[in-house]
């Protein structure tokens, strides 16, 4: 029986992957890093209200065998380039760090489609260098997913991303398989299914291959 730390458990795959792991026999708890209560039902989940500034110091009485980081943000949420990097890179990095130093064997992590240190794009930039910094840390197994557009019902209302979901359903046939939108409930599964399947090492998923995954 298996033990995750889920980071991020109450956006779009945040809450898919409370979904898959409440539900798996695989996993007997799972400890949610949250802002605020969100009040999960489930006998196997502890929430932990936590200030991610602090991170850092953040550790358990049990060990952990999975962490799984869904921690993201939008420009226009973060409010800035310095506060959307702060939680789009460091949080994710420092998670990372701390669940190597707490004795997590894999740490699973949602990118985006087209990061590149290098980017021009400021978005795919960030989460380039949150990649080659994740794999700095040298955990036992990592995996990195790059979904493409997440489908999924979300708190807040998206105009540009409703759109853009609508047009690329209506031309699905036309789109290259790794250029169409996913569903967060897809990305979670994939992100489990690799959490007990994956060999050691680094595993990149890119949106195609994440939607061949059934």
């Amino acid at each position: 029986m298996r033990t995750a730390v889920i980071a991020g458990a109450s956006g779009l795959v945040g809450k898919e992957l409370v979904y898959y792991l409440s539900g798996s026999p695989e996993y007997s708890r799972i400890h949610l890093l949250v802002r605020r209560q969100m009040e999960t039902p489930g006998d196997k989940i502890i929430e932990h209200l936590i200030d991610f500034e602090q991170l850092v110091d953040f550790s358990l009485e049990e060990r952990i065998d999975d962490v799984y980081c869904a921690l993201g943000t939008t420009m226009k949420k973060a409010g800035s380039k310095d506060a959307f990097r702060r939680v789009d890179l460091e949080y994710v990095v420092t998670l990372a760090k701390r669940a190597k130093e707490l004795g997590a064997h894999r740490f699973l992590v949602v990118s985006s489609m087209g990061a590149d240190p290098k980017s021009m794009f400021f978005y795919n930039r960030i989460k380039g260098k949150m990649e080659k910094a994740i794999r700095k840390v040298g955990m036992e197994t990592t995996v990195i997913v790059r979904p493409s557009l997440l489908l999924g019902d979300r708190k807040e209302k998206r105009f540009g991303e409703e759109f853009s979901a609508v047009l690329m359903k209506i031309l699905r046939p036309l789109i290259p398989k790794k250029y169409r939108a996913v569903s967060a409930g897809k990305v979670a599964g994939s992100m489990y299914h690799m959490a007990l399947t994956a060999s050691p090492g680094l595993h990149i998923l890119e949106s195609n291959e994440i939607q061949d995954m059934e």
